[in-house]
């Protein structure tokens, strides 16, 4: 990769974080006198604003197929970097996630975040933080919306085959929704560990919903296979060879 896109990288992560701040801050008042559905337009801005500058500085395209959903559901979505948080909020018309609880802590992530209708986990709770997760979101179904999880629960490398996480399948019990699995190439261009930004083409996927009423089992198989199959797929078209066992790096 040439030395340009290494510069171009610095400049568009330098400007994506310094517009977090000027839209966070600018459109504050929006936020919050707007009430749930001004915070949303404003998070939603701001997930356009990346993906406009990424073609833009660094020549990552990007692209959402499939149907975004816009009723209530759970998206199960797989989690490759920052990037594919923001397409998959700027799809859906009132998203809002289950989300680590120190990001609650985060500046502007955090205001828009409860602002939105995030559900913050403690994760090192391990069983008491899925029974909080599941009672927040029974609780903050009455204002509708997409309700997305981490399938995996945390980033997760191209090539990386770490367990998909119960947590998902507790909430689709519970909340009796049904599940839109999401696929994504985006780690391909986008670095868990590295300020690189690649050229390309990132998308993420929408698969077709799960109705609700599958036994826990049976979810547990069908979500996996779902957006692994897609994701691999998706990978190959960037270039990333899904079968070189040098890419089966660990999770």
């Amino acid at each position: 990769m040439s030395v340009l896109q290494f510069i171009r990288s610095y400049i568009f992560v330098a400007q994506m974080y310094l517009m977090l701040a000027v839209i966070a801050i600018g459109f504050l008042p929006v936020g919050v006198l707007g009430g749930r559905a001004g915070a949303v337009w404003v998070c939603r801005l701001y997930c356009h604003w990346v993906r406009f500058s990424a073609r833009w500085i660094i020549g990552l395209r990007s692209e959402i197929r499939g149907t975004p959903p816009t009723g209530d559901v759970l998206i199960a979505a797989k989690h490759q970097s920052f990037f594919d948080i923001l397409m998959i909020y700027s799809a859906v018309p009132r998203g809002k996630f289950i989300m680590k609880k120190e990001l609650v802590w985060t500046p502007f992530v955090g205001w828009y975040a409860w602002l939105i209708g995030c559900i913050p986990v403690d994760r090192a709770k391990r069983g008491q933080a899925i029974k909080g997760m599941v009672e927040q979101a029974r609780s903050e179904r009455q204002h509708g919306g997409q309700l997305i999880i981490f399938a995996q629960g945390t980033r997760v490398a191209p090539g990386a085959k770490p367990p998909y996480k119960i947590g998902p399948a507790m909430l689709y019990r519970d909340l009796g929704l049904p599940c839109v699995p999401a696929a994504t190439n985006v780690g391909v261009f986008w670095p868990r560990r590295s300020m690189l930004r690649k050229p390309g083409l990132a998308v993420v996927e929408f698969l077709d919903p799960i109705a609700p009423g599958l036994e826990t089992a049976e979810f547990m198989a069908q979500v996996p296979a779902l957006i692994e199959t897609h994701s691999d797929k998706l990978m190959a078209e960037a270039g990333f060879d899904v079968n070189d066992p040098a890419n089966r790096v660990g999770g």
